[in-house]
């Protein structure tokens, strides 16, 4: 029997007719992520459909791509209709597209972008409409999840940083279809109770989906209403909500969000202590310009002889009267000499009263500088107490089984701390 041989265009002209009348074939949904992505000159779009363990060459016309809504690219998630068909020429088949769309999460990121576009032009998100945090807030409002791990987080590192601090949480949904409502519900209501200092809204990380409630437009609203300062902590670092453009700060976690919200003990009482050192610099200065002052008021020649001063008067009246008995007549002699006199004797007074004041404000200056002088107060019984070189003020800041300085006004004492008494 002689066998029939086909050319390879017959074969692929019937590869060809036979997926063309496959009606599976002739509408097909397909889910995939793009590669190989490229715009031909006249508008057609050719890319490779995949998941993670194949791939499949794809075609859409130019005249389908007008429905589309957003520009392809490599690594986009798409759900697409078409059919398939092979391209006899090269006897491959391939997807002809008719309809693409992003799928689920390029949507949401879609709507994402457009709100964000939006309310940036609105001007909501101007840096002049940011409010300052707080240096040292007083209460510190929490808007979350009151189980999740990230009010914990925030609770800890506030209680380690700066527990002066009080914390009120308004528990809120975070997640899921509520989620809008219950934040920004929270949200209004700690403006309302004009409680705290600053409000930190947000969770710990997840999808764009669990993130979702922190991308609507009334939680926008209501954090641009705020009049209380508004810190956003919304997922892990690299994660952009709207809520973070929108609060006047953004943290790249709920721990660095109560970071932002309170200051370090530590640096307070660096701060503590360098003003601590600056006052007494600022008062060995003042004791050491007052002690000079006094010194130069006791060095003076007429503090120490103050005769002197009646002498030079006696000398200067002396040559008067000379001058007035050889150049006036006696009457008018007379009448200088009453002159004289009376002027001596305001003189002698002005000067004594002049005395007296400096004595008494010798004697004034004197108390002050004793007032001031931290060695008159020590000598009231009053000590300082140092451990590791830092003045302790509370015995809450002094630790047990180390050793503290005692200082009185004479000396030093080197002591061990066996046990703490609070008192109550």
């Amino acid at each position: 029997m002689e066998r029939i041989y086909l050319t390879v265009t017959a074969l692929n002209r019937y590869l060809k007719y036979r997926f063309d009348q496959d009606d599976n074939l002739q509408k097909i949904l397909l889910k995939a992520e793009i590669s190989n992505f490229k715009r031909h000159s006249r508008g057609h779009l050719y890319l490779t459909l995949k998941d993670d363990k194949s791939q499949v060459s794809a075609i859409m016309f130019v005249s389908n791509t007008k429905s589309l809504n957003f520009n392809p690219k490599d690594g986009d998630k798409v759900i697409i209709e078409g059919n398939v068909s092979v391209y006899e020429p090269y006897g491959t088949y391939q997807i002809y597209i008719n309809k693409m769309d992003l799928d689920g999460v390029g949507n949401l990121y879609l709507a994402y972008e457009k709100l964000k576009a939006k309310l940036e032009e609105m001007g909501m998100f101007k840096e002049e409409h940011k409010m300052p945090i707080p240096k040292y807030p007083k209460v510190i409002g929490v808007v979350t999840s009151p189980t999740g791990a990230a009010i914990r987080d925030i609770i800890n590192i506030i209680n380690i940083r700066y527990p002066l601090v009080k914390i009120i949480i308004y528990p809120a949904l975070v997640q899921g279809v509520n989620a809008k409502e219950s934040i920004s519900k929270q949200i209004n209501l700690a403006n309302k109770d004009n409680l705290v200092d600053v409000l930190i809204i947000g969770r710990g990380g997840g999808s764009i989906e669990d993130l979702w409630g922190f991308n609507e437009e009334i939680v926008a609203r209501s954090i641009y209403a705020s009049k209380i300062p508004i810190i956003s902590a919304v997922g892990h670092e690299t994660d952009f909500t709207i809520a973070d453009f929108v609060s006047d700060v953004r943290a790249s976690t709920p721990s660095h969000a109560a970071e932002l919200a309170v200051p370090s003990k530590k640096d307070i009482y660096k701060i503590l202590d360098n003003n601590i050192r600056r006052m007494e610099v600022l008062l060995n200065q003042y004791i050491e310009s007052k002690a000079k002052h006094f010194s130069q008021i006791i060095e003076n020649n007429y503090f120490k002889n103050p005769s002197k001063i009646f002498e030079n008067k006696k000398l200067s009246m002396i040559y008067l009267e000379e001058r007035l008995n050889a150049y006036q007549p006696r009457k008018q002699i007379e009448n200088y000499k009453n002159t004289i006199t009376n002027n001596n004797r305001r003189l002698n007074q002005a000067i004594i009263s002049i005395l007296n004041e400096s004595r008494n404000n010798f004697i004034r200056l004197n108390e002050k500088l004793d007032l001031v002088n931290p060695l008159s107060i020590m000598k009231k019984g009053y000590t300082i107490v140092k451990q590791d070189d830092v003045i302790k003020n509370s015995i809450n800041d002094v630790s047990v089984d180390k050793k503290i300085t005692v200082s009185f006004y004479d000396g030093e004492l080197d002591c061990n701390v066996l046990k703490k008494r609070v008192r109550k």
